[in-house]
C-alpha cells in the first residue's frame, strides 16, 4: 500500500512538472537605427554597454555573506542531526530498559 502511494505522488509530480508552462521571457525592445547617408552601413544610434558594471568590492563583500550563510545553514544541519542521532540514541536504551 506504501509503494503504490509512493509511485502515485511520483506520477502526479511527474505530471506537474511536465505539463506546466515554461516562464514566459521579457520582450526584447527594439534598438533605433540610423542609416548613414554616405554609406549603407547601418549604425546604432546609441551604444550599450555589453553588460553589467561589477564592482569588485561590492562582489567580494556579497561572495563572503554567501559563504558565511552557508556555514551557518550547515552548522544548523549538523547540530539538527546530532540532536537526531542522540534522541535516537537515548530512546533505543529506552526501549532495551523496559
Amino acid at each position: 500500500m506504501a509503494k503504490l502511494r509512493g509511485l502515485v505522488l511520483v506520477g502526479l509530480l511527474g505530471a506537474v512538472l511536465f505539463t506546466a508552462s515554461p516562464a514566459l521571457a521579457a520582450p526584447v525592445r527594439p534598438v533605433a537605427v540610423t542609416m548613414s547617408v554616405s554609406s549603407a552601413a547601418l549604425v546604432p544610434a546609441q551604444t550599450q554597454p555589453p553588460g553589467p558594471v561589477l564592482d569588485p568590492a561590492q562582489t567580494d563583500k556579497a561572495n563572503s555573506e554567501k559563504t558565511r550563510n552557508k556555514l551557518v545553514a550547515g552548522l544548523i544541519a549538523v547540530v539538527l542531526l546530532g540532536i537526531v542521532i542522540w534522541g535516537r540514541k537515548i530512546r533505543s536504551k529506552r526501549a532495551k530498559g523496559s
